[in-house]
């Protein structure tokens, strides 16, 4: 006997356990079957399952069970990255604690070496969290970016480029972290809004050169001309004047024209600097006149580049103004040297002000960058990296997509992908860092690099006697995670699992990687393998919270996954996650609607226990043609069409049409509607009836278990299991079954005749509702003018239609009897006999009332679509929800119109 509910937190657990020491997991090995792959992509090494993991895991789980019930050879790889900053930090947090010495005390060899044992004994809490949520990778191939098989791949790949001149070294531009002194991606990189200043400083003029400028009011109006032999600069980073070289104005701003090619003396460190034309001067903003630092603005460095300048450095790897050599060619003076960037910053307004030099200062909100973990201010900074010559391979990744060959879903992200790929710059790989795949590279003493896949391979290309040190950096991690679709598969072995998962069949991930991830995967795919990493890439929306924010710790609004998992259950979190996901559109998550969906599970597990106690048990397959109740093949045909909408809402990536479409199924149609149906014929004294109800209601419900299983497989297997003892033991789990099948049946004569059954009780239903007829009193219902058809349906169907509608008897009439209101369904003209049983007088008030309610937020509703302001810049979510509210409400009004109409006369 089934339980009285469900319990997620006994049997999530059990079930799990009891599927993965099965092997369930694990590829089928038919090589007769169609392949089906997917890669996780990697979580951080250090992460723990967020709103956006489960999101994620979850769809591509859907993808992985649904496949694998279609009999395909089915693997999910799962893995980690190694996630060299993050993992790096929180060992250098845990010796901090300790008391131990610090990473650079420790040495190198030393600390990789307690990474790893922090990494065996703490890292990859995820994967157990991932278990929890019911992701069904197989697990016995669990990668790591850093283990040794993806180290041989990532060596390969780095020698292979460089060999072909595709990894260079060169001195640019980089995002650097002055904490973790390392150059770190722009995902790294948080532009944060913050209460900052521009400071207007006055550039004086060489060589006795002046200018007329114009003087304006408050209004902007010219109120006459001065002469000036300055130029104003507004910066928000007035240290970074040290290493000007140069003013920038339009070349087609007429205030100016005169001054190109001529000087500036700039303050403080006294150096000229010339006035230059170019288009990235704003006429609009400010002066109109820009400093240019090429060494500290990625702006300023195509500027100056364009120029001709030479970029002076002016800061150190920890964000202090340079000393020495530097400090010398930059001219800058004693009491700056060695300075904090932001005590430099001070000193420097200070001396412009004593000088009088300073303009304004103006105070107002600036966005600013910060190490996403270091949680300090970004400096663009000049340093020697490696680079790779993304734009060589771009440009088969871009062609790839445009050819069709990976599509992305929805579509419109290809825009975005080709806006990346075809402005792409070159990408930094190095990373200076000790966590982390080390660079391939050595050095002489007298500089020259020897690319090679080890020291030995490195020494003979340097000759015996040759004293060769490597390369200290480390690799980005995004490298080889680039690579993870074929290093996760054995390459660069040739092996028989890379000759079966690759390419890949879908990717499931956020379009904020896009450049980061996907492109890379794209990229290196071509390169190395000749083939696109995957033919589909969705792109799944965010997770809001339900006011449509963005979750974060500083709002107080992030909803953790493992607290709704240990309250609602797994199955509960995934089936809100599965009908929430519609294409392009956020997720607006509630604790409201995951109880919804727990609910959901719990309707399910009533409706298995009332077949349960009504004999209905486990028939397997049925011959439809032997079933004779219009009741049954109604509810066929209903379950053909639900396994047409399930499968075709998965196959197209729509989730929420699938899960929204069994849903309906299992809520409305075979909960709501047949198991109070069937009622009358399970109690009925038709033997043959009542054999065929119980058989089909079986094979309905299991049917119905397939179907839900990849959103919901915790509860679908418990039932798949309880229901029939055994059946795991003779045909495996419910995994493991075949996906039903869409066999296309229909019954017209069926469906037409429930419909009518189910459409006449909810209208009846409806219209007690809206004249308030006590739930317990039973009301006359007379058909007028029916015909021998609807009075023969109206017969055999007299139980439900009078149970379900509270009704105190059907009669057959040609007109509406006295006292009773009239309404029409489909064809069908029906009265209720109320007279007697409601306050007509009080029934229209109250109509009236809702009506006019009604019609107001009609009309208010109407005037924001009908602003083109609203539906632009709202989400698409609310304006799509504006116009189903519209919708609904015209129908409501409808149906209250009828009613006050019928009530006319009464």
């Amino acid at each position: 006997m089934l339980d009285q509910r469900f319990d997620p937190a006994e049997a999530e657990p059990r079930l799990y356990e009891a599927w993965e020491t099965k092997g369930c997991f694990k590829p089928s090995g038919d090589t007769s079957a169609q392949a089906y792959s997917i890669v996780i992509p990697p979580p951080n090494v250090t992460g723990v399952l967020h709103m956006g993991h489960a999101l994620n895991n979850t769809l591509q789980d859907v993808l992985i069970r649904f496949e694998r019930m279609r009999g395909k050879n089915v693997l999910w790889q799962p893995g980690t990255d190694h996630a060299g900053i993050a993992t790096q930090m929180v060992v250098e947090r845990q010796l901090a604690q300790e008391g131990n010495v610090s990473r650079r005390e420790m040495g190198r060899e030393a600390f990789v070496d307690r990474v790893w044992a922090w990494k065996a004994e703490s890292g990859g809490a995820i994967v157990n969290q991932l278990k929890r949520l019911g992701a069904s990778c197989d697990w016995s191939r669990e990668r790591f970016t850093m283990d040794e098989g993806l180290s041989k791949a990532v060596t390969k790949v780095f020698v292979d480029l460089y060999n072909k001149g595709l990894i260079y070294r060169d001195k640019r531009l980089v995002n650097w972290d002055p904490h973790f002194q390392t150059a770190i991606s722009d995902l790294e990189v948080d532009q944060r809004e913050v209460n900052g200043h521009y400071w207007h400083l006055r550039y004086p003029l060489a060589d006795g050169v002046t200018y007329e400028h114009q003087v304006k009011d408050e209004d902007g109006n010219v109120t006459g001309t001065e002469t000036r032999d300055y130029i104003v600069v507004a910066t928000s980073r007035p240290e970074t004047m040290l290493g000007d070289t140069g003013v920038a104005v339009h070349p087609d701003d007429e205030r100016y024209a005169g001054l190109v090619g001529k000087f500036v003396e700039l303050p403080i460190v006294g150096r000229r600097v010339p006035i230059i034309a170019d288009e990235y001067a704003n006429p609009e903003k400010g002066s109109g006149a820009v400093k240019i630092t090429p060494a500290h603005d990625f702006n300023d460095f195509e500027v100056g580049k364009r120029a001709g300048h030479t970029p002076l450095n002016i800061l150190t790897a920890v964000a202090a103004i340079v000393d020495g050599a530097e400090a010398d060619a930059a001219g800058i003076p004693e009491a700056y040297r060695g300075l904090d960037r932001f005590d430099a910053r001070k000193k420097v307004v200070e001396d412009f002000e004593a000088a009088g030099l300073l303009q304004e200062i103006e105070s107002l909100k600036i966005e600013q960058p910060f190490g996403d973990r270091s949680n300090v201010v970004i400096e663009p900074w000049m340093t020697d990296q490696w680079y790779v010559d993304a734009k060589t391979l771009a440009q088969p990744a871009i062609a790839a997509v445009r050819d069709g060959k990976t599509q992305f879903v929805p579509e419109n992200w290809e825009k975005t992908y080709y806006n990346w790929m075809e402005n792409i710059q070159p990408w930094c790989v190095s990373r200076q860092l000790w966590w982390g795949h080390r660079i391939p590279a050595w050095y002489s003493e007298e500089g020259e690099i020897f690319v090679a896949a080890s020291a030995e391979e490195a020494q003979a290309m340097a000759g015996a006697g040759v004293e060769l040190k490597q390369e200290e950096d480390v690799l980005d991690t995004w490298f080889s995670s680039a690579l993870w679709p074929f290093s996760t598969q054995g390459w660069p072995d040739q092996t028989d699992d890379l000759k079966t998962f690759f390419p890949t069949a879908t990717l499931v991930t956020a379009f904020d990687i896009i450049f980061f991830w996907v492109a890379r995967m794209m990229m290196m795919s071509l390169e190395f393998m000749g083939e696109v990493p995957f033919k589909d890439v969705y792109i799944h929306a965010l997770v809001l919270d339900e006011k449509g924010q963005k979750m974060s710790k500083s709002k107080g609004n992030v909803m953790d996954p493992l607290e709704l998992i240990h309250e609602y259950g797994a199955d509960a979190l995934r089936f809100t996650m599965g009908r929430m996901a519609g294409q392009g559109r956020n997720i607006r998550l509630s604790k409201q609607a995951v109880e919804g969906n727990r609910n959901f599970a719990t309707k399910l597990w009533n409706a298995a226990r009332f077949a349960e106690m009504n004999e209905c048990g486990a028939p397997g397959e049925i011959d439809f043609d032997q079933i004779e109740s219009p009741v049954n093949r109604w509810i066929l045909g209903e379950l053909s069409q639900c396994i047409a909408d399930v499968t075709k809402g998965i196959e197209d990536y729509r989730f929420d049409d699938g899960a929204g479409a069994i849903y309906r199924f299992v809520w409305n149609t075979f909960c709501d509607w047949y198991l109070e149906l069937i009622k009358p014929l399970l109690g009925g004294m038709d033997d043959a009836a009542k054999s065929e109800t119980r058989m089909v209601c079986g094979y309905v419900l299991d049917e119905t278990l397939k179907l839900l299983h990849p959103f919901m497989p915790f509860v679908t297997e418990e039932l798949w299991d309880r229901r029939a003892p055994g059946r795991v033991q003779d045909k495996g789990f419910l995994m493991g079954q075949d996906w039903p099948v869409f066999t296309g049946f229909h019954d017209e004569a069926a469906t037409e005749e429930v419909d009518w059954v189910i459409g006449m009780i909810t209208e009846i239903r409806s219209l007690r509702n809206d004249l308030d007829i006590p739930a317990g009193t039973r009301v006359p219902l007379a058909l007028i003018h029916s015909g021998n058809e609807i009075e023969t349906r109206a017969m055999r169907h007299e139980d439900i239609l009078k149970r379900l509608s509270r009704l105190e008897d059907i009669a057959f009439l040609d007109t509406a009897p006295k006292g009773a209101i009239s309404f029409v369904f489909g064809e069908t003209l029906a009265a209720l006999v109320i007279a007697d049983i409601v306050d007509v007088e009080a029934a229209r008030k109250r109509i009236n009332k809702e009506i006019a309610q009604i019609e107001k937020d009609i009309a208010a509703t109407e005037k924001k679509l009908s602003n083109e302001n609203f539906v632009a810049r709202a989400p698409e979510e609310i304006v799509e929800e504006n116009r189903q509210r519209l919708v609904e409400w015209r129908a409501r009004l409808e149906k209250l119109i009828a009613a006050r109409k019928g009530l006319e006369g009464l």
